[in-house]
């Protein structure tokens, strides 16, 4: 078995994967101020409470978007679990280039999530990341990655809003009764809800006429099912895509 971990700014997404089918997934929250220690009884916990002991896991795969975060976990994985680790990194064995100006900036996620769209749906693609930042990944008619666009999350704009005006409430991010909203919470709703859906069929349009018209636009992310029921502009939403990627990534790399 393999255990792969996302570290992003907001959550820790796990899976653990029998071959190349997963058997059990997890999100925590990523705590900046936690210690290893807090870290490793909570992956003890989480598998030993599912039947799982650590000797059985073959190897662990991390990435890492969150470098004060990192260290920790490898050192948490490294005493509580015992098993080979793999950081995932841009120099590693990935099957594509990272045809961008510094291939260095380019985040762990987004590398092993352009492995798992090129493993499932081809390319050329575009990969829609809901997490704290929106994030579009390109793949080229060569399946090479050729950058994206970065935006900030929908959460992220939420609290901002809050945040940085004296009257407007926090607010759900859910489907709101009408594009119109006639009251603050719906209008809120709509703005973040809408407005969100409407940038990426904006920016799907404005790269499908640059690259392909074929290109298939995949979501994922935790908030990718909730946007996807008002728009057709996905060809298919897989809110665990970078598990896949982690698992890509751990077989050529290992």
């Amino acid at each position: 078995m393999l255990l792969g971990i996302d570290i992003g700014n907001t959550n820790l997404t796990i899976g653990l994967f029998e071959g190349s089918e997963i058997i059990m997934r997890w999100r925590i929250a990523t705590h900046r101020d936690m210690m290893p220690d807090e870290y490793g009884m909570q992956f003890r916990f989480l598998l030993e409470h599912n039947g799982i002991q650590p000797p059985s896991i073959e190897g662990i795969c991390i990435a890492s978007v969150v470098p004060v975060v990192t260290g920790r976990v490898v050192d948490a994985c490294g005493y509580y679990l015992d098993r080979p680790i793999v950081l995932v990194d841009y120099k590693g064995s990935l099957g594509y280039e990272i045809l961008i100006d510094n291939p260095r900036e380019l985040g762990q996620d987004r590398i092993i999530d352009a492995m798992a769209v090129r493993h499932l749906y081809g390319y050329p693609a575009c990969l829609v990341d809901f997490g704290t930042a929106t994030t579009f990944n390109l793949l080229n008619r060569d399946g090479n990655y050729i950058g994206g666009a970065i935006a900030p999350g929908i959460n992220t704009s939420a609290a901002a809003l809050t945040q940085k005006t004296a009257q407007l409430p926090t607010v759900a991010i859910a489907r709101p009764p009408s594009v119109v909203g006639t009251n603050t919470i719906d209008s809120i709703q709509a703005g973040l809800y809408y407005g969100y859906i409407s940038m990426v069929e904006g920016m799907a349009a404005r790269y499908r006429r640059e690259i392909s018209p074929d290109m298939k636009i995949i979501a994922t992310g935790g908030l990718s099912k909730v946007l996807a029921k008002d728009t057709d502009v996905f060809h298919d939403v897989n809110p665990w895509l970078t598990l896949t990627g982690l698992r890509l990534y751990w077989e050529r790399n290992k």
